[in-house]
């Protein structure tokens, strides 16, 4: 009797195969986000792609409301594109700029910053749906409560920067930040009226506070205190009492209070998985106010849908990954807070904004970055992103990757100079072609006859 084959084949586990591909994308995506430069290029990536889609929804959001006021469908999208060409020169600025000279104008800045919040409330101010919270300087219109929040995350970079060793003690931690700061929210907020700004800015502080490591006990009060700021702000004023009230219920008081909550809703809830379709929207048709600018996220769901909607948020999460590892990875204490401070400033603006669409907050008025219409807070953010893409470059090990790229893209160059001079020897050390002598020229066709 034949032996038989004491090995066997082991049957394969279950779902193994089919979780294969799952652990291969897996790795291959640990690889690329470990990559040296992967900060550098998530930043610049995510950046590019939500300010093509704010163009892209501007133009389709605003095209309405344009033709009807302006006898043109591009009047705003020419604006916004117009202030695209203006930040991204001086984004690249940014990535240039040596850092003692940015701490230098973050001190310049906040003065600046202050100067241009009270000259809003002179002759210089604008009034704008209500609320003068514009400064006009000569053709240009600037809202100061959107440069305050570049110009005070820079600075609080630098202050907690140079006070480093002295962090230990908390109160080195708060002064002179937190007084600054909380009296520039307070300006935005009663001077300005712009609730929105104000929530921004006290984000900004509480996040940069906790980078700084502040214990947790302030955080509390912090919270306390500025919960009872916020619903004494709102228990004095009638219209903020009224949104504060719709907005549990937009169809409460559907033709008054709730008409903007409301027709976000709709224009959310009709766009099912992928939406109607670039300009399809028909919410931007005089139904839903603001559609370009704070509700411009609404009109981005009803078009794009679901899969649009998740996509500029996903893109806001890759500017999130890419600023935090650049904040854990780097040594230099001022590039960890003043990267830390743009993180929070743009994801609590992004959430805020989402939220008020969604009808979790009430409607106060705050842009999608990069997305919204808007010339003052779109150069501020693109110039805030361009520092960050700067501090990504200078990394050690991202340097280090870029010199490899350079050294080797000079080796090619070098390599095909090389080639080319040899090609032009010989082609000039070669002479004419001569016919091959065993060839005899053909006798024409009747010769001889």
């Amino acid at each position: 009797m034949a032996e038989t084959d004491a090995t066997t084949t082991r049957a394969p586990r279950a779902g193994r195969g089919v979780l294969a591909p799952v652990r291969t994308w897996s790795a291959s995506t640990r690889r690329t986000l470990d990559h040296p430069l992967a900060s550098y290029y998530l930043l610049l990536g995510s950046t590019g792609l939500l300010l093509l889609i704010g163009l892209l929804m501007v133009l389709s959001a605003s095209s309405v409301a344009s033709y009807r006021l302006y006898d043109t469908s591009y009047y705003y999208f020419t604006r916004q594109f117009t202030w695209v060409l203006v930040g991204l020169p001086l984004a690249w600025v940014a990535t240039k700029l040596p850092q003692v000279l940015l701490r230098r104008l973050a001190w310049v800045g906040v003065g600046v910053t202050f100067a241009l919040i009270v000259a809003s409330t002179t002759g210089l101010g604008v009034e704008v749906n209500g609320n003068t919270n514009w400064v006009a300087l000569g053709p240009v219109q600037l809202q100061p409560s959107e440069i305050a929040k570049f110009t005070m995350v820079v600075w609080a970079a630098d202050v907690l920067a140079r006070k480093e060793p002295l962090l230990v003690d908390w109160r080195h931690t708060l002064v002179p930040v937190v007084p600054v700061m909380l009296l520039l929210t307070a300006m935005v907020v009663v001077l300005q009226q712009d609730l929105g700004t104000g929530l921004v800015l006290f984000a900004i502080t509480l996040g940069v506070l906790w980078v700084a490591g502040a214990p947790g006990k302030l955080f509390a009060i912090a919270m306390g205190t500025g919960a009872a700021a916020a619903m004494t702000l709102v228990a004095t004023d009638l219209e903020r009492m009224e949104r504060l009230t719709t907005f549990v219920d937009p169809f409460k008081d559907f033709e008054g209070g709730g008409w903007q909550a409301a027709h976000g809703l709709f224009a959310m809830s009709s766009g099912g998985w992928f939406g109607k379709g670039i300009s399809a929207s028909q919410q931007k048709w005089g139904t839903l106010p603001e559609a370009h600018t704070d509700f411009i996220f609404a009109v981005l769901g009803e078009e794009l849908g679901l899969v649009g909607t998740l996509l500029v948020l996903g893109l806001f999460g890759l500017i999130a990954f890419a600023a935090v590892r650049l904040a854990v990875t780097t040594a230099d204490p001022f590039v960890r807070y003043l990267t830390s401070g743009v993180m929070i400033w743009l994801l609590a603006q992004m959430m805020i904004n989402v939220a008020m669409v969604l009808t979790l907050l009430p409607v106060i008025g705050i842009p999608l970055p990069l997305v919204s219409y808007g010339g003052s807070a779109l150069v501020p953010t693109l110039v805030a992103l361009g520092l960050l893409v700067g501090f990504a470059r200078r990394e050690p090990r991202a340097r280090a990757a870029l010199a490899l790229k350079r050294a080797a893209r000079t080796e090619r160059l070098r390599e095909l100079r090389r080639q080319r001079g040899e090609a032009r020897h010989q082609v000039s050390t070669q002479g004419p072609t001569q016919p091959h002598a065993g060839h005899a020229q053909e006798e024409p066709v009747g010769a001889g006859r």
